[in-house]
């Protein structure tokens, strides 16, 4: 697969729609931070130490594709990209925003089916994901773990007996794996039920965030919930402490909306017809306006009350909808109104498809 094609399409392996529990989990996530033990962390490390790194995520990228994953994986260094690309890529989860910033020392490889990205000159050396739809926690891990033991046939890893894995950020010291489920909670926000939920995620030791991760906002009540370290656990028992808790909030969520919809039948109708309706037929939107429109439609096909929309038409709804997506189509630099128009377009031709 081409750059081009990478940074022009919308969909990827997480936004299939499908794996366990689509109503309620976008996408399971198994990121594993890694540094290699000859090397200053990022933040200290000279032009020539930089050079190093990237050629030696080459060779690790060339023995992930000796082992023989079913998807190609390929190495983009970042330093000739646009921001606009890179921004295609953070709305595809592929790369996080901070990824996306002084990319000229920086790299990522990712597999064609999109499903395994390797971060590299990120936070730490190497950033390995790897991205599921729905609630797949296990089959992330196991495909993790193998990208991670082809990469250890080449490179060293700085690793301490008793610590584990060495990492920039001490929380992530350890394994070094953060484990997270990205889930749509409209019942539970608007049950005013999320707060004592979250508060209550954090004291189990877990971490709830928004659609992009650390420092972003919930657009369109999908939060992400993840392990917040990863210091004297195994990684087997941080992801299914994580599983366990993630079926326990999709069991609270459903029975949130069962409840909505039996207390307030008509008030829920009409609010995800109305969202439907708009959206249908809008001639000008913000994505603000459109994620919490989408999040309402979603609800509505979720309870039966909507056409049935596929999971996946959504989920590509919400990266083909951008701005930066929006503009790399296009092919040049959108004012806000410009964009606001495209995007209504788009959304009205994919509901009527």
């Amino acid at each position: 697969m081409g750059w081009s094609e990478l940074v022009t399409r919308a969909s990827s392996r997480w936004t299939e729609g499908t794996g366990p529990h689509p109503e309620v989990v976008l996408s399971s996530r198994i990121r594993l931070a890694r540094n290699l033990y000859d090397l200053p962390f990022p933040q200290r490390m000279s032009d020539a130490d930089t050079e190093k790194l990237l050629k030696a995520a080459e060779e690790g990228v060339r023995e992930i594709n000796l082992v023989g994953f079913p998807s190609k994986v390929t190495l983009y260094r970042l330093g000739g990209t646009t921001p606009l690309d890179r921004q295609v890529l953070v709305d595809k989860h592929l790369i996080s925003p901070q990824q996306a910033k002084d990319a000229a020392t920086k790299a990522v490889a990712i597999s064609d089916d999109e499903s395994i990205s390797i971060m590299v000159n990120e936070e730490d050396h190497l950033r390995i994901q790897v991205l599921t739809p729905g609630l797949q926690l296990q089959e992330a891990w196991r495909t993790a773990s193998q990208v991670d033991d082809a990469l250890e046939q080449r490179l060293q890893y700085a690793f301490d007996e008793q610590l584990g894995y060495l990492t920039a950020c001490p929380t992530n010291v350890g394994t070094g794996l953060r484990a997270s489920v990205m889930m749509h909670l409209p019942a539970l926000v608007l049950t005013q039920q999320a707060g004592r939920l979250f508060h209550n995620l954090s004291q189990l030791g877990l971490v709830v965030r928004g659609l992009y991760g650390e420092g972003t906002e919930a657009a369109g009540h999908i939060f992400q919930i993840s392990n917040q370290t990863s210091l004297g656990k195994a990684e087997e028992e941080i992801i299914s402490n994580l599983e366990a808790i993630a079926r326990t909030v999709i069991d609270t969520e459903a029975q949130a909306r069962q409840h909505l919809y039996r207390e307030m039948r008509l008030q829920i109708e009409d609010r995800v017809s109305r969202a439907y309706g708009l959206l249908s037929n809008a001639r000008v939107i913000t994505s603000e306006e459109a994620m919490r429109l989408l999040s309402d439609v979603r609800l509505g096909v979720a309870l039966g009350v909507l056409p049935a929309i596929s999971y996946r038409t959504l989920n590509e709804l919400m990266i083909a909808m951008q701005p930066a997506f929006l503009q790399r189509a296009e092919g040049r630099e959108l004012n806000p109104l410009e964009r606001d128009v495209k995007r209504a377009a788009l959304i009205r031709s994919q509901l009527a498809a």
